[in-house]
């Protein structure tokens, strides 16, 4: 590889992590605390933002804050066409009804990585995690239930064959310690990629409570997306 290639390589690299960084902070951020995150020069940190506020994927406001950009939306909509707004409303009554986390999470290579997250609207405690998270395919009940969606695979978990057979799959501290984990795959069509509604909590009187109410979620949500 030229030498030339590896710098755009790592330019690229700079850019996309700034785009990151300023997309995971609600406040915004000032160049030096994007130059101080990245690891760069506050000069190379100001020509990154310039670039990304040129494509409308940040914007600088008043307080000279950089935060995300009109764009970004854009880019957000074109991802499995829309399958996270689409699927909003579902998850809102879901977990408003149930009084518990709920998310959608689908497969990418060997991870499983959250597309939502909604937490319920009117509880004292809440469990949550962030969009865009990525966990191991082979742990938790959301990962159980995608490889459940797909054709079995030599050496795959006895859960993962009675999550096929029946629907749906419970778990328990797979992911985090002392919580419950219900998921439930959303069956679609290919080239769409496994999907699954999930559903948290430290109890698991909630979670069994609430096994129908996911299953009847992710019915409408396979006819809404298909």
């Amino acid at each position: 590889m030229s030498v030339k290639a590896v710098t755009g390589s790592q330019t690229l690299a700079r850019g996309l992590s700034a785009l990151q960084r300023v997309a995971d902070a609600p406040a915004g951020l000032t160049v030096q605390q994007l130059a101080d995150q990245v690891g760069v020069h506050r000069t190379i940190a100001y020509r990154l933002l310039a670039t990304l506020v040129e494509f409308r994927l940040v914007a600088k406001g008043g307080d000279g804050r950089y935060r995300p950009g009109a764009g970004l939306a854009v880019l957000g909509a074109s991802f499995d066409r829309n399958v996270r707004q689409l699927s909003l409303p579902t998850l809102r009554t879901l977990a408003d009804d149930l009084g518990t986390t709920v998310s959608l999470l689908i497969a990418e290579g060997e991870q499983q990585v959250a597309v939502a997250v909604i937490v319920p609207s009117h509880v004292a405690y809440q469990l949550s995690f962030h969009e865009g998270s990525r966990y191991p395919l082979n742990r938790g009940a959301a990962g159980i239930a995608l490889l459940a969606s797909m054709p079995p695979r030599p050496g795959e978990r006895d859960l993962v064959a009675a999550a096929r057979e029946r629907g749906w799959v419970t778990t328990y501290g797979e992911i985090e310690p002392n919580t419950y984990g219900l998921a439930v795959p959303v069956h679609r069509r290919a080239p769409s990629p496994p999907t699954c509604i999930n559903l948290i909590s430290h109890r698991e009187d909630v979670v069994l409570r609430g096994k129908d109410a996911v299953g009847e979620a992710a019915k409408r949500l396979a006819k809404l997306l298909s």
